[in-house]
């Protein structure tokens, strides 16, 4: 396969992992297992698959980091980790996977107008590349309220034999009577917002960590720790912290081998090859196999007000990224613009000097 098509291929491996993600841990939730004890996990076995790794590979850089550089980080796992996946699980236990995957589009534009509101990004009303991108925010947040307040009809499933017999699941109407529906989108989005913030923050640590999976293997023994305590916290009862061979543990070790381990590491790759933007693009997959898995596999039903809000934060994710990419686009003209008439400047004052010397000549 050539490297013209690889990066096609691999951002549509990450979705389906993604989407694998929200499936197999929402099994694992109504299996029985829970939210705060599914993290701890899944981060302790991500800390001890890096660990060995990171030692051999980046021991050096990891002694020349100071306790304040050691400190940023535990507070960006602290908000990025602990505190934006433990919402993500609730919300993903009190809703279901389409939502999860439905709002997982909301990431970029909520990390945008972040980004805008600490005066890393900029908005231009007057023109057409930022009023699309204040559009896409509104877009975006008027998907997830109608995923929130408006469930509608269930979509059935084809497939009529569940993959999955999870202990106790609450059906669609039970989940929007009693409220937990409106209560878990809104955990989804205050999610996304901690994640969103761990983005836009992980930029300037960075700078005084640069080595990618240092960063990440020292979030996750923070977290690890972090999300014990929480775990505890919860669930003091640890006959219910055992997991047998069943779908709970293959929603650990999927979480914190694929998605930790196997997709970041191609996201990196992407990032690295053809950019954020054409990360970002193909988020849209991940609702389409969530969907297609629940209606055609899983034989759970699908509402359509999900559906629908999906759609709608797609159409923003979309308006966001276009106008960011006419805006950087204009950036780049009138860089070479500005080059242009900077080197006509300099010929002519070349020519200016010229003249110059010849007159002085001619009268000497």
């Amino acid at each position: 396969m050539g490297n013209d098509k690889l990066p096609y291929v691999l951002v549509i491996i990450i979705q389906a992992i993604y989407a694998g993600m929200f499936i197999l841990t929402k099994a694992a939730l109504d299996a029985g297992l829970n939210p705060f004890v599914l993290l701890f996990y899944r981060q302790a076995i991500a800390s001890v698959v890096l660990l060995p790794v990171t030692a051999v590979t980046n021991w050096r850089t990891s002694l020349k980091l100071s306790y304040m550089v050691l400190f940023k980080i535990f507070m960006l796992s602290l908000i990025g980790i602990t505190v934006g996946l433990n919402a993500s699980h609730i919300g993903l236990k009190l809703t279901s996977e389409t939502v999860g995957s439905a709002a997982f589009n909301a990431i970029p534009v909520i990390t945008f107008f972040l980004a805008f509101l600490m005066r890393m990004e900029t908005l231009n009303l007057r023109k057409s590349h930022g009023i699309a991108k204040a559009a896409g925010v509104v877009l975006c947040l008027a998907g997830v309220g109608l995923i929130a307040f408006y469930m509608g009809p269930a979509i059935p499933p084809l497939n009529h034999h569940k993959l999955f017999h999870p202990k106790s699941s609450p059906s669609h109407s039970e989940v929007h009577s009693n409220g937990t529906w409106i209560k878990g989108t809104f955990l989804f989005l205050f999610s996304n917002v901690a994640w969103s913030l761990w983005l836009v923050t992980q930029g300037v640590i960075l700078k005084d960590c640069p080595s990618k999976i240092l960063l990440t293997t020292i979030q996750c023994v923070f977290s690890t720790f972090q999300s014990f305590v929480v775990a505890i916290a919860f669930e003091r009862d640890f006959s219910k912290w055992k997991m047998g061979f069943d779908v709970r543990l293959l929603g650990v070790v999927y979480c914190a081998l694929c998605n930790a381990g196997i997709s970041w590491y191609l996201q990196a790759w992407c990032l690295q090859v053809k950019g954020p933007v054409f990360v970002a693009m193909s988020n849209p997959l991940c609702i389409v196999f969530t969907v297609m898995s629940s209606v055609l596999i899983l034989g759970v039903p699908v509402s359509l007000g999900s559906v629908l809000g999906g759609i709608m934060t797609i159409a923003g994710l979309y308006s966001v990224l276009w106008g960011k990419n006419q805006e950087s686009k204009l950036f780049k003209l009138s860089d070479e613009n500005s080059k242009i008439q900077n080197d006509e400047e300099q010929v002519a004052v070349s020519i200016g000097e010229s003249t110059s010397s010849n007159i002085s000549l001619q009268k000497l």
